[in-house]
């Protein structure tokens, strides 16, 4: 909790309720974000990106004497501006933040080119939430061979499609716990991501902690 009696720690928008699963299992790995516990809201937007994007600091507004910082989350892909790049929309949003009430106190995250970008970590622990472990190929062979990913490439050029394809390969529902599992368990530090590793930075800033 904050020092200020009343506040809440963070409240944090986002697109959908897969990201709002990962969220929430980001936020239990304090000690690898290096970050004390935090008390946090998270509440999904009805208009899901699009919300997110032209109307979530208007969303947030209520909540600015309320909680220490907000954050805004949503997908580049499916927000109806994907013709911009991922940093001018969360230089953008966060600029309206701080018109309505935030100031220095919100930032921005958008996932490009959406949240399954986050997944394709070289991490063996992919594997085994996505129902992989021990099959023949391992999931990044199959991937080459179903041409989702580049030999020679970390991530595949369509994230969503990769991860869909991989999951009925397996027999494995997609649901919002997948990304809550994939966030509670996958090493933080094999993530790449230009998006991950800003959230990472920004809790880090509002709520560090020394272990």
């Amino acid at each position: 909790m904050s020092e200020q009696a009343g506040i809440k720690d963070l409240v944090a928008l986002v697109a959908d309720g897969q990201m709002e699963f990962c969220l929430r299992g980001i936020l239990t790995r304090q000690e690898a974000l290096r970050i004390r516990n935090i008390n946090v809201d998270i509440f999904v937007h009805p208009d899901k990106d699009p919300g997110c994007l032209r109307r979530g600091e208007n969303f947030l507004q209520p909540f600015s004497r309320r909680y220490a910082h907000a954050l805004i989350m949503l997908d580049r892909e499916g927000s109806g501006r994907e013709h911009l790049p991922r940093e001018t929309m969360e230089a953008d949003l966060e600029v309206k933040l701080r018109k309505t009430g935030w100031d220095e106190r919100g930032a921005a995250i958008v996932l490009d080119p959406e949240l399954e970008m986050w997944v394709w970590s070289d991490s063996p622990e992919v594997d085994e939430v996505l129902g992989w472990s021990g099959r023949s190929p391992c999931l990044r062979d199959w991937l080459c061979q179903q041409g989702y990913l580049s030999t020679l490439g970390n991530k595949p050029s369509d994230p969503k499609s990769a991860f869909l394809a991989a999951l009925r390969k397996s027999r494995k529902q997609k649901s919002s716990m997948v990304f809550f599992e994939l966030a509670q368990r996958v090493s933080m530090h094999r993530c790449i991501d230009q998006s991950f590793i800003k959230l990472k930075s920004v809790l880090q800033k509002w709520f560090s902690c020394n272990y």
